[in-house]
């Protein structure tokens, strides 16, 4: 399939799964109404149609757009592909956290990570400045910046802002009709935690970007640009943090892991009471293991 632009790409996977509902030669929606039910401007609908047609998905019939055949999994572009500058910056910022490549005190330059990205110094430093309103990089004396450490009163108010966004986010389910493609992504989630939860020590060990997955999915419900702003910040602090202790990281991601599953389980049944439940539970470990690390952290440095 032709590779339009990223929003486009995000268009398209949306389209598919509205398009997986329908039978071969159905009339689909106005290009307006698809592009309002996806979530994009008329302009990246368009593109994306474009792209379904010369893939053979979908053909014209006048002003009419008609099913030709159903999606395959081979028609959907991957995440990597549809991301963001911004977002690739935002990960790529928290695999070299989570890697121990970045440490409490170390200074960079916007143009040493934008080397390591692949992206523009200006993504980076975008992220950077908005990423330092939370003290947790700065700039540092002589040019460039420096990453920060954190202490327990901000784990805690972390942990408690987070709380209200995901279990609101959890709530917002019950508004889903039953062929939502919201459903779809869950089972997507699920069998990627399926995927990781056989997997050895080595898969393990990616579990931060498969929690991020995660939890960025729940907010993303809210459909709120200040709350995904929020969530660089959950990201890093959790993730980062948890690296600290390496005596136990596989059994706490296996943990987390098995707790996700639980959360996943329960919206896909549709018990959503049961979902939050289970979800308080999950961020209740999780706080408490970001604290134990950030404790930890503190004596290791101290030491």
């Amino acid at each position: 399939m032709p590779r339009p632009r990223n929003v486009s790409m995000k268009a398209t996977n949306l389209a598919l799964d509205i398009m997986a509902k329908l039978q071969v030669g159905a009339l689909l929606p106005p290009e307006a109404v698809l592009a309002r039910e996806v979530g994009v401007s008329r302009t990246a609908m368009r593109s994306a149609l474009e792209g379904l047609e010369q893939a053979g998905l979908v053909r014209r019939d006048g002003r009419r757009t008609l099913l030709h055949r159903l999606p395959a999994v081979s028609d959907y572009f991957g995440e990597a592909e549809t991301e963001s500058r911004s977002d690739l910056v935002e990960r790529r910022f928290l695999e070299m956290a989570v890697g121990g490549d970045l440490m409490p005190g170390r200074n960079f330059s916007e143009a040493e990570l934008a080397r390591a990205f692949g992206t523009s110094t200006v993504s980076v430093r975008e992220f950077l400045i908005g990423f330092s309103r939370y003290g947790l990089v700065e700039k540092a004396p002589r040019g460039g910046w420096r990453l920060c450490a954190f202490d327990a009163s901000f784990a805690r108010e972390l942990a408690a802002t987070r709380r209200t966004f995901e279990i609101e986010a959890i709530r917002l389910f019950t508004q889903r009709s039953t062929d939502d493609p919201v459903w779809r992504e869950i089972g997507r989630l699920i069998e990627a935690h399926e995927a990781m939860s056989r997997g050895g020590d080595e898969v393990i060990r990616q579990f931060p970007q498969l929690d991020r997955r995660f939890h960025r999915f729940l907010v993303d419900q809210l459909n709120n640009r200040f709350v995904a702003s929020f969530y660089d910040v959950v990201s890093f602090v959790f993730h980062y943090h948890y690296q600290w202790r390496k005596d136990d990281e596989i059994e706490r991601y296996r943990t987390a892991l098995a707790e996700h599953l639980r959360i996943l389980s329960a919206l896909k049944s549709g018990v959503i009471e049961e979902a939050q439940m289970r979800l308080e539970k999950h961020l209740q470990t999780s706080v408490r293991t970001l604290l134990e690390s950030a404790i930890g952290a503190g004596q290791e440095r101290a030491g």
